[in-house]
């Protein structure tokens, strides 16, 4: 494969854009992370909200309590659980998004790899051939000093 201004150019431009793709992947993760972390605060804030108002109807319960009241504590307990299950929901489907962003990241980042690799072989195989021209240069240099040599020396 030969590597001309253009290709290396074009080689160039996609790693880059790869390069690029690869950082707002990683910024969408982040972001991601963060709300997955934010989710899980709000859920244990409702399981702890929770438990203090479970205490709170076990201490009333054993004050004495009326029935309406008893309604009321159990009712909002009935909701605190429903969002409860909210919040679990979101956050299991926030870990799923954390999920598909990272696998997001890693794709971009195996394509910048990919790209990378490429650009190195390239390199390397310019390396190499400006060694063999070199080296062809220098035997050129030194058969024709030899036959420089040779024709001077009389016979």
């Amino acid at each position: 494969m030969s590597t001309s201004p253009s290709g290396t150019s074009q080689l160039e431009m996609l790693s880059e854009l790869a390069k690029d793709a690869r950082d707002q992947a990683g910024q969408l993760l982040a972001k991601e992370r963060q709300t997955e972390q934010q989710t899980h605060a709000q859920l244990q804030a409702l399981h702890r909200y929770r438990a203090e108002y479970s205490e709170r109807l076990q201490s009333a319960m054993r004050q004495g309590i009326d029935p309406a009241s008893m309604y009321n504590y159990q009712q909002f307990l009935a909701s605190l659980d429903a969002a409860l299950s909210r919040a679990q929901q979101a956050l299991a489907d926030q870990q799923r998004r954390v999920e598909k962003s990272q696998e997001q990241w890693r794709q971009e980042q195996r394509k910048l790899s990919s790209y990378d690799t490429l650009a190195s072989r390239r390199l390397l195989e310019a390396q190499r051939r400006s060694a063999r021209q070199e080296q062809k240069i220098n035997d050129d240099l030194v058969t024709s000093r030899l036959a420089r040599q040779q024709s001077e020396t009389p016979q």
